[in-house]
């Protein structure tokens, strides 16, 4: 497969980030805090993920996540349209 010079596989900038995920897991300090395990991935076949953990309600992080979707999203499309100039 070629990559592009991020070392990217070509088509994988023009693939957009998404919210795969959100599933409750306990809590890392032992205390009684609701968290939750998310994924975000990018590309056809999960090529670039991003898997980590956040604390609070189920509603607040899935706010939380698809602004960090968005955000991603609209980074590498600043960056992608830099790479076509």
């Amino acid at each position: 497969m070629s990559t592009n010079s991020n070392n990217l596989p070509h088509g994988l900038l023009e693939t957009a980030f998404h919210l795969d995920s959100i599933a409750p897991v306990a809590d890392p300090t032992g205390g009684n805090a609701s968290w939750f395990r998310y994924v975000i991935s990018q590309g056809p076949n999960a090529e670039n993920t991003i898997t980590g953990t956040k604390s609070g309600s189920l509603t607040e992080v899935n706010i939380q996540l698809r602004d960090m979707v968005e955000r991603l999203n609209e980074r590498f499309g600043k960056l992608q349209s830099k790479q076509k100039k």
